[in-house]
């Protein structure tokens, strides 16, 4: 299993192997093609009774919630704009009951002993691994220093294995700029020197970025593909655990029907208080959302783009991406290539599996909700992109499912906009009050609702932000209930005070994030591509200068609506509170969220806290010296 020696390009500008592996990466088809297999080897048991015991649960709930609306709307008669609220609310309950009812199944399975599938281990003696993985580092425009030391935590944790020979690492770089070219060059050489890793590290810049990061994957896979019959894609922020790389190497090699089997990444090494409430959401809403998902999704799982170990030849044969017909936005390259990449895979008959339950997987996540939008502007277009993929010849519908799920969550925001606008409109239409001016003295959408039927209305409500809230809900009681997760999450009453901020945070950006969606929904439609930026990994300040001028026209505008509102009435202002003083409120929000103070303070109070901060495993704890060296050593 010994690598052929790296021999540096002419130019240097490159170490790659000096024996060339190509595998063929043929492009799919998208209107032929048939499911090879409607059920895997790997599938479990009463995989059926699962998915019809979560979908028919969510249409319960939805058919019960259904006719309670259904019974307030009668009150009076049916108008137009009744039957318009009717389909926006069972969709948009619908939307939230599938979520929850996957977290109750989660919950269920976290009070209990659910094993891990593949009969992949958590603890106990590593499996010894036969064949040669590759694990390839994509990079655009990322600061070098910082990829190469989260690299080197990875190489060194693979070292500890004592199965290094089993394991390349390639860093393949897009990038355009030629300073960043030139300091990545320097880095991977000091790389090299600090680790001896020559003939087992490589870089390698193309001299063409076509096809963005699946374009850069499928390069590789043409080219030394065919040495390696497993292969882990890391993201540049990406850290993983040896034992979890042998871990997954080794489940693959012993399930010749698997095609891929998915971590589910740790969100850590969070600074700012946006990227603390995230972490802190992920430890402990995460587990049970995925473990819910992982519980029906079976064999049919989805594939997020990284940290997943993959079956080289499957991945080659299934998932070289076609170019989709038209201009962009909705033509062109697949951008959320992932989820597509994945559903190719399943159609060949390769199983796709999820292993929420297995540690030693890390990523890093926006430190700020501006740069979460930016990327969320990107992915919005990725998954509307889907639309022309959806109805792919083949496909299993459980991957249909996970993109049209995608697709859904963003035009979940401008129907809950048109949710709210239409509750309101019904009671204008259907009132007999007189304006005085520009008033309406008495005007009051709660008390019109409440009228129609007072305790009817006071259910549907409660019922609504039951089922929203429960995933948080089961959530937090898992964690409770589990001691070292308790521990990790700084104890339970420092829990649920964590809960208690990330909820009022999300409800604060809920109206930022909904308007943010909604015009990135409106742009796609209108053709306005998303473009291709590097992304922001440390530093979540925003400068006042771009706080204004991103967010003071939506400051404004709610502010606006909020005075006009309470001109029109004081219970029209009551009504559109939610929406209005998240608007109003967006730059301090956005900038209280995005500073480090609020976030360290909270982290030395032992407040939205998870166990990796705590007590560092040992290749965070590596990563974060050498990241920390690097910035000594360029300051």
């Amino acid at each position: 299993m010994t690598a052929p020696v790296a021999t540096p390009a002419p130019a240097a500008t490159s170490w790659l192997p000096a024996v060339e592996s190509p595998l063929p990466m043929p492009g799919q088809s998208l209107r032929e093609g048939r499911l090879v297999s409607q059920r895997p080897p790997t599938s479990p048991r009463g995989i059926g009774w699962r998915r019809l015991l979560v979908i028919g649960g969510t249409a319960a709930l939805t058919a019960v919630a259904t006719m309670g609306m259904l019974q307030v709307l009668r009150v009076g008669g049916l108008s137009v704009l009744d039957l318009v609220l009717l389909v926006l609310f069972v969709a948009l309950f619908a939307w939230i009951a599938l979520s929850s009812v996957s977290a109750a199944a989660g919950f269920v399975l976290m009070l209990g002993r659910d094993r891990l599938p593949l009969g992949i281990e958590r603890d106990g003696p590593l499996p010894r691994l036969a064949t040669r993985t590759a694990l390839l580092m994509p990079t655009y425009h990322e600061d070098p220093a910082r990829i190469m030391a989260g690299l080197q935590a990875v190489y060194e944790s693979v070292a500890a294995t004592g199965q290094l020979d089993a394991f390349d690492f390639f860093v393949l770089s897009d990038s355009r700029r030629e300073e960043v070219a030139a300091a990545e060059l320097e880095e991977f050489r000091a790389l090299l020197a600090r680790t001896g890793g020559e003939g087992r590290l490589f870089y390698r810049r193309r001299a063409d970025n076509s096809g963005r990061k699946a374009g850069n994957i499928a390069e590789w896979v043409q080219r030394f593909g065919g040495a390696y019959p497993q292969m882990l894609i890391l993201d540049a922020d990406s850290v993983m655990s040896g034992a979890t790389l042998v871990r997954l190497a080794s489940a693959v090699e012993r399930h010749p029907g698997v095609g891929l089997v998915q971590t589910l990444p740790r969100v850590v090494n969070g600074q700012t208080l946006f990227a603390r409430m995230q972490q802190f959401g992920g430890h402990v809403y995460g587990p049970v959302i995925a473990r819910g998902v992982t519980w029906w999704h079976g064999s049919e799982g989805n594939y997020w783009g990284h940290n997943a170990m993959l079956r080289t030849r499957a991945f080659a044969d299934h998932a070289g991406l076609p170019e989709l017909a038209g201009r962009k936005p909705f033509g062109g390259h697949i951008l959320s290539h992932d989820f597509v990449e994945a559903a190719l895979m399943r159609r060949g008959g390769w199983a796709i599996h999820l292993v929420p339950q297995l540690d030693g997987s890390y990523e890093e996540g926006p430190p700020s909700l501006t740069d979460l939008l930016v990327r969320d502007r990107r992915w919005c277009q990725g998954n509307l992109q889907h639309g022309k993929v959806v109805g792919s010849a083949g496909l299993h519908w459980v991957s249909r499912t996970h993109m049209l799920v995608g697709i859904g969550h963003y035009f979940t925001a401008p129907m809950w906009a048109m949710l709210m606008l239409v509750g309101l409109a019904i009671p204008l239409y259907s009132s007999d009050l007189v304006w005085d001016g520009f008033q309406l003295p008495g005007f009051s959408p709660l008390r019109y609702w409440a009228a129609r039927d007072a305790e009817r209305v006071a259910w549907l409500f409660a019922a609504t932000m039951g089922v929203l809230f429960a995933p948080k809900v089961f959530g937090y009681i898992a964690t409770v209930l589990d001691p070292q997760a308790r521990r990790g999450a700084g104890g339970g009453l420092r829990a649920f005070a964590g809960v208690l901020i990330e909820s009022l945070l999300a409800a604060l950006m809920a109206p930022i994030v909904m308007y943010r969606q909604s015009r990135g929904v409106a742009e796609v439609l209108a053709g306005r591509d998303s473009g291709w930026e590097a992304q922001r990994r440390d530093d979540g300040s925003v400068p006042l200068s771009s706080l204004v001028q991103g967010y003071a026209g939506l400051s404004l505008f709610g502010l606006f609506m909020g005075a006009l509102a309470w001109a029109v009435s004081p219970g029209l202002a009551l009504w559109m509170a939610p929406v209005v003083v998240g608007m109003v409120l967006a730059i301090p929000t956005v900038w209280i969220s995005s500073a480090r103070t609020p976030g360290r303070w909270l982290r030395r109070h032992r407040i939205l806290c998870i166990p990796e901060e705590l007590d560092p495993p040992p290749v965070l704890r590596r990563a974060a010296e050498l990241r920390a060296a690097a910035a000594a050593t360029q300051a």
